[in-house]
Parts: C-alpha cells; structure tokens; sequence
C-alpha cells in the first residue's frame, strides 16, 4: 500500500513509503544539493519555510545507515526550539513512520533504535546499540560528554547557539571524522558567516569541507510567490533578506553597526616595547579578558591606532590561575610583574581586584562605569579607524557581530541589550577602551 505522508509544516519533501519503509523524496532543488553534497559541514542557509528543518530527519536518517550503529546527535540553541521544531520532525520520521525505536525524554532526551530498527537501518541485528542523542547548545558544556557520528543542527545561526557550542561538536564528530548538517535561517553575523560562510564564499563555493547551500522560501513548492512579495513589499528590507531570501546582512539593532572586517588583520608578533593594557571582566563561570596594545612607529611614536591581540575566557579556576594564565607570554616590568595594565570590573567587584592583585595582576577600576559611555567610546574608536584585531580572536569576532539590541513590536531598537550577561569579551573591550579613549588621570607608578 501506497501511503502518502506529509509533515507538519507546509513543506516538501513529502514521502512516500514503498515496500517495507523503502522511502522516495521528492526533494525541491535546494534540498536535492544537500542531499547529494560530499562534504563533511553541509550547511542550508535559507528562507523561513523553506524545507529546512523537514529535510533534517532524512538526512540524519541516511547518515546512520551509511555510518553504522553509534552515537548521533541532534542539537537546536534551545531546548524550546527542539521541542517547537526538530524533535517533531524527527519523531515523525524515526518514531512514526519508519518505527526504528523509541524516543525517551528522561532522564536525558535521547532516541534508542529497537533490534527491528537495527534490521530496517543495517538489515541485521548489531551488536553496538545505536542511540541519537538531543543536546541545546546554550551551554556548550551540555554537548561534551558524547562521541558522535554525525550531527544534525537545527537553527545554529540563532544568538543562542554560541561558537563554543559550534567548537565542542566538533570535538563529538573527531573521532570518527563524522558529518554535520546545518539547517538555519542566517538571524546574525556570528560565527556561522565567519566560520562557514566566509571561507565558503573564500574557496569560491569549492571548500575542501564545507558546502554552503542558500536558497529562498519560495524554493518550497507550498510557499506562496505573492505571499513571497506581500513580505517583500511589508517588511524592513534587512529582515526580509534574512528571514525569507537567506541572505546574511546586517540586523537592525547592531550596537557596533560602523566596525569594518577590513579591520580584522593577520597575526604579528608584538614588539615588546609597546605599552599593553588589558580589560578584564569577573565572574566564576565566565572570566573574560581582551588585551590591546598601542601601535607605535618606527620613531617609537604612537600612531593612534589600538590592536587588540589576544582574548582570554575561561571558568571554575582560582585567582591565581586565571592570572597566570593571562598572563603567560606577556613581558615583564622591572619588578617582575607584568607590563600589562589592567581595567575592569564594576565598581563593587573590589574583592575580584583583590584577589587578582595579590596572584600578581593589578587591575584597576574602570574609569567609565555607565555602560552606554563605554558603548560610545568604544563606537568612537572604531568611527576614527583606530581599532585593529586579529583575526585569531573568535569571540570577539563572534560577540562584535551579534552585540544588538532588543527590538520593540515595530522591529525598531530599543535601550536594551539582547542577552547582554552574555558578552564578555565586548565587556573587557568597553573597559580598556574607556580608559584609553578617554582622559587620563594621574594614576601613579604602575
């Protein structure tokens, strides 16, 4: 019996089921590239509604018959979103219609493959169980406990799934060098436009493994071309090119909307004798720091320029070894401390300060508290040109870009700052920027 089935959502692939769980896609182009590409990181960057998240289960679903009985891993930014949108789709097809096994939400989410689903993905009974695992990347601490054969991530390009999280999957799929589906709408500049689109477009669409598939929701036979230019005609043309056409722009909202890639540079060695400060911002989970130094010339002349050329972030540690972490590789005064000079903190973070001068890193109140007058100097720095970065530094390039504000009803900024507990490393960056942009008090021998 021929039985068609149709997702939840008015997209395609529908499937029909022949013969026993023998299954045909009807894949629209879009999804046909994903499905055939080579690569090791397929990421389907498109319009809302365009067959994304549909097209994840099946692919997933491939994935496993192809690599054999193991660990595999779903992950969405939230556990929300798994809930909404791909845990659905993939309970639909592994659950439902293929019954490979079971899905069970304590005491972690995960789906265990049954000995009859053994024999419709292997054709045999094996003796390695086969478990996907459901993980959020919020915390990408939460994804480091598996070994993985292959991912699918749904979203990744929302503000919540974070580089690090995009970094410990990576470290899941190592062992087996396995493969990763992406399946999002381009929300931000994040990591997924520094890390895979950019070098993508880099390679000129020939990565060695990354393959970039973008297309638009009317890619989707179901998704209607007037409905299409309704959205077109309607909305702020920033969003559209997001949320319908897949197309990476900058969101309204960006706090630091004047920064230039261009300003991003290649690595160099630091000449010693060129003063260094750092911005250091506390916590017990998240320690962030950013260090910067002053470009001087061939004359030992300040040029007005500031690079910033290392960030530090790391949690669970003493005092003393986030000081000497930090500060490993960084020149000595005459005193033995370190030349670095260092800001930050709120004004009653004294006992951090505390703690960090006695394990030999003095780190002063910021001159600036009020977090939009560090936001301005810093926007100021950038304004005059005066800010360079290595390309080395991954969160600040990922934080510089997805640094917004919320966004009321009409889609206009508000005062706000989305998830702003969030963003360490702009944090650091606000503190040394303010004293540097800022005047200078006497502050005695450092």
């Amino acid at each position: 019996m021929v039985a068609q089935l149709a997702s939840a959502s008015r997209t395609v692939p529908q499937l029909v089921e022949i013969d026993g769980g023998r299954m045909r896609l009807n894949l629209h182009p879009g999804q046909r590239r994903a499905w055939t590409s080579q690569k090791r990181f397929i990421c389907v960057i498109a319009g809302s509604q365009s067959g994304k998240t549909s097209f994840g289960p099946h692919w997933l679903r491939r994935e496993i018959s192809q690599c054999g009985p193991g660990d595999y891993m779903v992950v969405t930014p939230t556990f929300p979103l798994l809930e909404i949108k791909a845990l659905p789709e993939f309970r639909r097809l592994f659950e439902q219609q293929l019954q490979l096994g079971v899905f069970k939400a304590s005491p972690t989410r995960r789906f265990e493959v049954s000995p009859e689903g053994e024999v419709r993905l292997f054709g045999a009974r094996q003796d390695v169980p086969t478990t996907i695992w459901f993980g959020y990347a919020t915390d990408p601490d939460s994804l480091e406990s598996a070994t993985a054969k292959a991912v699918w991530m749904d979203e990744p390009g929302q503000d919540k799934f974070k580089l690090g999280s995009w970094q410990a999957l990576q470290r899941r799929l190592a062992l087996n060098q396995g493969r990763a589906l992406m399946t999002t709408t381009p929300y931000n500049l994040g990591w997924l436009y520094s890390e895979i689109w950019q070098p993508w477009m880099a390679a000129g669409g020939d990565h060695p493994y990354i393959d970039v598939i973008n297309f638009d929701s009317t890619m989707n036979p179901a998704f209607s071309k007037a409905e299409f230019e309704r959205l077109r005609a309607e909305l702020p043309p920033w969003k559209f090119d997001l949320f319908h056409r897949g197309i990476f722009t900058r969101p309204a909202g960006l706090i630091y909307d004047n920064w230039d890639d261009a300003w991003f540079i290649e690595p160099f060695p630091i000449p010693e004798h060129w003063p260094r400060y750092a911005g250091v911002d506390f916590g017990g989970v998240n320690t962030a720091a950013l260090f910067t130094a002053e470009e001087l010339d061939e004359n030992n002349q300040p040029t007005g320029v500031w690079i910033h050329y290392r960030e530090y972030h790391a949690g669970n540690l003493s005092a003393a070894e986030h000081v000497a972490a930090m500060t490993r590789g960084e020149p000595r005064a005459a005193n033995g401390k370190t030349a670095v000079k260092a800001y930050g903190g709120a004004p009653s973070e004294d006992q951090w300060r505390r703690e960090f001068g006695r394990a030999g890193l003095t780190i002063r109140k910021p001159l600036v508290t009020e977090v939009e007058v560090g936001i301005d100097r810093v926007y100021a720095a950038q304004a005059a040109g005066r800010i360079r970065a290595f390309k080395t530094l991954r969160l600040y390039r990922e934080q510089k870009r997805t640094y917004t504000r919320v966004l009321d009803e009409r889609g206009e900024p508000t005062e706000k700052i989305q998830d702003k507990e969030t963003f360490h490393v702009l944090d650091s960056e606000r503190y040394v920027m303010s004293y540097l942009m800022g005047p200078k008090p006497f502050v005695g021998i450092f």
